[in-house]
């Protein structure tokens, strides 16, 4: 009967190793997300000087410009979120990253817990929501002084929100 228990206990210790899964697709998908905003940003940048050569200066031309690099900043910190979530299983399930420790690079992605992944991630996450909700303000047109009240709102509820986040990490 013991060896039946320990035969169980070592399978399923070993199904853990299913979350390497998890790990390789979200490194990859945090490599395409970088890709993705650098080609983004690669084009801003041509547009910019494909604009200024031809001497062009068409309408909402700096919010285009504003809005793509936005774009792209709210892409890679996405790619940030997919390498934290994908170092911190790694470390939480399998084994320490040890060249990380050796070489004594930044601990942003050292996890120790599962409520350290998920603060980590819910940080980054918030700062995603953060560019993405001044992304879309670029486009919001306002209609009138009631408008203009609940954007003033939501810019102070975001400040507090980041007030009360940085406070509570320390």
């Amino acid at each position: 009967m013991r060896f039946i228990e320990l035969l169980f206990e070592k399978i399923l210790w070993n199904t853990r190793f299913f979350v390497l899964f998890a790990v390789v697709f979200s490194i990859f998908g945090g490599i395409a997300l970088f890709i993705v905003a650098s080609v983004d940003i690669w084009g801003v940048v041509s547009n910019i000087v494909t604009t200024y050569i031809n001497h062009l200066h068409p309408d909402k031309f700096h919010e285009e410009i504003v809005a793509g690099l936005i774009g792209a900043i709210d892409l890679y910190l996405m790619g940030i979120v997919m390498f934290i979530f994908g170092f911190g299983i790694y470390e939480l399930f399998i084994s320490e990253v040890e060249i990380a420790k050796k070489e004594g690079v930044s601990k942003i992605l050292e996890v120790h817990s599962l409520d350290e992944l998920k603060d980590k991630l819910g940080k980054v996450i918030i700062m995603v929501l953060i560019v993405n909700f001044f992304q879309r303000v670029l486009y919001t047109e306002y209609n009138g002084a009631l408008d203009l009240v609940y954007f003033a709102g939501s810019i102070l509820a975001l400040a507090l929100a980041l007030y009360f986040l940085h406070k509570g990490s320390h």
